[in-house]
Order: C-alpha cells, then structure tokens, then sequence
C-alpha cells in the first residue's frame, strides 16, 4: 500500500449473515487488508436488527474500539444495510468525533423501488418471509431480530425520512460505491432477484440499482474484468475466490477493490 492508514478500519456487515469467528462475512477481505498495514475490526451487530438497535451497538462498539486500540477515530467501511446502521450511530447517536470516513458498499440510501412494489403483497406473505428469516438468524446469534420492521426501511418513502433525520455528520468524509450485474444469470444466488429488479428498476446489483446507491462522494460503478459484473454476494467475497481469471479493464478480485479503497482513503490522510 501506498501509505499506511492513519486510522483502523471497522467493517460493518449488512443483513441476513453475521461477522463469525470460523465462517466470516466478508471472506478474504479482511486478511488481505490486514496484509497491506490495516488493522481490521468487526461490526457485530445484529444481522435482523433494525437500524436503530443495531446503531446503538454499533455506537457502544465504536467506543470499546478506540479504547482498546488508542485511535483518535475510525475508518467505516459498510457493505448494504450496515451503511445505514452506522449512518444512524454517527448523525443521530453522536459518534461523529469518532469517524473520520465512511465508505458504503452498495447500500441503499435512497431505498428500493422494488421493495415499495414488494410491500403491497398480501400481509400474511410478508410476516411469513419475514418470520423464516428472524428464526434462522437467531439460530445463528441474532438477540433480537426484526426482519419486518427492517422490510419497511428498504422503501423510498422510509429511507427518504431517514436521510432527513440523519444528515451527513460534518468532519466526516462520506464516500459509496455501486456495482451491477452484467446478466440476472451472472450469479446463480441472485438469479430471481436480479430479474425481478431488473425487470422494475433497471441494471442491478442483484438487489439494489445504483440509484439506491449514491451516498456523499459517489465513486461510480465498480466493474469487473469479464462479462459477468458483480453482484451483492461478489461485494462481500461470499465464494472465497476471484471474481475472474480474465484480464481486462475492471478488477478480477474484490479484495483487490477494497485494497484499493484503503489505499485512496490514506491518500486523502485517513
């Protein structure tokens, strides 16, 4: 890296998986930070919560990390709903002093016009979907899961409230980043809702348009090396490998974007 960072980094994970200490939300990622000179900590909020819970710990999370480590502040980077967790914990929890930077991956700040369709299904459907997932995640460590409720936040209507009641912090540096899906066949994980937003919405990510996306300093559209873009899963280095073996304009491994990310963030001096 070209530079060392001046602060540590915290990720913070987004919905439907959890940091673990043998099975990891982020994959390769971390280590591959940890390599160039980061020193790396973990969010470890709920996967279910709502954003309000999950934000207050992420709060208490970030003050036991900058008395562990001695740092001044941190370098947020939040993958999806943890944008909007963290994003509460620094405007509306105060933890503003605590941040210098904050980098969201594919997070949806200005909600999903998917989701408002969604939404309009019958009820029982939607307490249903919801009730699965908050019973596999407390499986999986969750204290207090609340899918339903955190359905309703991925809406245009709610995430604009949000934005209104949750204004960038000054003395923070805001930055995001959005990515897309060449094909809705490009991640077979993805496939039917990759379709069916890009079916509503336009080019995807598997889950969010680039329009959800853009937060502070929008960075663009990260895209791969080959023809079959990334997805949400991609994002996170769910399968553990890279992306592509082709060479090409765009990345052929995510932990190469997010070395690169480090690496501009100690260039700006964080």
């Amino acid at each position: 890296m070209d530079g060392k960072l001046k602060f540590p980094v915290l990720l913070v994970h987004g919905m439907g998986f959890r940091d673990g200490k043998h099975i990891n939300y982020w994959g390769r990622i971390p280590a591959r930070l940890e390599e160039s000179g980061c020193k790396v900590y973990y969010g470890n909020q709920d996967s279910n919560g709502t954003i309000e819970a999950n934000g207050e710990f992420l709060a208490g999370r970030i003050k036991e990390i900058i008395e562990e480590s001695g740092a001044e502040k941190l370098n947020v980077i939040a993958h999806s709903k943890g944008g909007l967790d963290i994003r509460y914990a620094i405007s509306t929890l105060k933890m503003s002093p605590y941040v210098a930077s904050l980098t969201t991956i594919s997070t949806p700040h200005h909600g999903s016009l998917t989701v408002d369709r969604l939404l309009k299904l019958p009820e029982f459907l939607i307490r249903l979907a919801a009730g699965c997932s908050d019973f596999w995640l407390r499986l999986c460590g969750d204290k207090n899961p609340k899918a339903y409720e955190v359905f309703q936040t991925f809406t245009t209507y709610a995430a604009e409230e949000f934005n209104r009641r949750n204004p960038d912090a000054p003395g923070v540096y805001y930055q995001s980043y959005a990515f897309v899906m060449k094909h809705a066949w490009s991640d077979i994980f993805m496939l039917v809702p990759s379709a069916v937003v890009g079916f509503l919405e336009g080019p995807n990510d598997g889950l969010l348009t680039p329009r959800a996306a853009e937060w502070g300093d929008f960075r663009g559209i990260v895209t791969g090396s080959s023809n079959r873009g990334i997805s949400h899963c991609d994002e996170v280095d769910m399968r553990r490998k890279r992306l592509t073996g082709r060479q090409g304009d765009g990345i052929r491994d995510i932990t190469d974007f997010y070395v690169s990310v480090v690496r501009d963030l100690s260039g700006k001096g964080f």
